[in-house]
């Protein structure tokens, strides 16, 4: 496991120790790894990304490799490829557009001929939200417009996040990004603001519109909906954009922030309208769950396709929200007809 002592590294591996694995270890900083490793019991193998031959040696003998280590710009090209050298599954948890795309885009095809499975943003952005909108599809094979609104009771970003935010806005420059017509535009206005009316008890809640995350990549990669659009509750984005906003604290046993979230999915086709929904505590901590489950789903075979895959395109989308629980409230809503 690659990255294992950061912030949300630490929680995936409390997880993967809890169902069984045994996780070896690694990341740049050695001595955060070995105090890790004292902590749990594990082996620890120090690895960079600028040096191959340390990738090699962290990835001997592993059945696959979890990539919590950001900024990904920089860590997910080298772990894959280090990956492939191994030939075992790979899965990351990042939220970055510009990598999760450089994803997709650099890797597909070799993938799908080496039967390998490359799983980019199994997490609280992008695989979740990606499941969600699966599972509303359904039996439909398309749909016109998939709509994806955040509601979080506050957004206290890690280092790493604020890290992965710098990375992207000096890539993207000035540019924002959205998924309009089954194309990426690159927009230099301001997005948009709306309301959006969240189920209860959160109800009615200003967003910023278009507030394109790495959902937006992974819905638009296997399935045929043309508008994809995700929406933040605005004083999630003001929390973020304060540099004076600190990182979660834990407030609990288990290390968990006392943060809530309600992702709110509706997904529309010819007058028709399908929701879902999921809930929980602390997005960080959350995603431990969500790629632990898919890893083991991969290990033992539960999966549709290989290649670079989203979430909801290699794993039963309904089934693995339902196993998510207690760390994720999962509701579907019937299908209605919409104005």
């Amino acid at each position: 496991m690659f990255g294992a002592y950061g912030h949300t590294g630490r929680f995936v591996v409390a997880e993967l120790a809890a169902r069984g694995f045994v996780p070896v270890l690694s990341g740049r900083n050695g001595q955060a790894l070995d105090e890790l490793a004292r902590e749990h019991g594990f082996e620890a193998r120090a690895a960079s990304v600028d040096d191959a031959t340390s990738l090699d040696r962290a990835l001997a003998g592993a059945v696959a490799v979890v990539n919590c280590a950001g900024p990904f710009a920089s860590t997910t090209g080298p772990v894959i490829e280090a990956a492939l050298r191994a030939k075992i599954p790979y899965l990351d948890v990042a939220a970055e557009l510009e990598a999760n795309l450089d994803t997709f885009a650099h890797y597909g095809e070799r993938a799908r001929e080496a039967a390998a499975v490359i799983v980019p943003a199994m997490a609280f952005f992008g695989g979740l939200g990606d499941l969600l909108v699966t599972a509303a599809m359904g039996d439909w094979t398309e749909a016109d417009e998939a709509h994806i609104a955040y509601a979080l009771s506050s957004w206290h970003p890690t280092a790493g996040t604020r890290r992965s935010g710098a990375v992207s806005r000096e890539r993207r420059g000035a540019r924002r990004l959205r998924y309009r017509g089954g194309q990426w535009e690159h927009r230099i206005d301001a997005a948009p603001t709306a309301q959006w009316n969240f189920p209860e008890p959160v109800g009615s809640r200003p967003v910023i519109a278009e507030f394109t995350m790495a959902d937006v990549v992974t819905v638009a990669q296997h399935l045929a909906v043309p508008d994809v659009t995700t929406y933040m509750t605005t004083q999630a984005v003001q929390d973020i954009a304060d540099p004076d906003t600190p990182a979660p604290t834990a407030t609990d046993e288990n290390g968990r922030s006392d943060q809530t979230f309600l992702i709110d999915v509706v997904v529309r086709s010819a007058g028709a309208e399908r929701r879902a929904t999921a809930r929980g505590q602390d997005i960080y901590a959350v995603t431990a769950p969500l790629v632990a489950e898919a890893l083991e789903r991969v290990l033992t075979g539960r999966t549709k396709t290989v290649g670079v895959v989203s979430a909801g395109e290699i794993f039963d989308a309904a089934d693995f929200l339902d196993a998510l629980a207690p760390h994720v409230t999962f509701d579907m809503y019937v299908q209605k007809q919409y104005a």
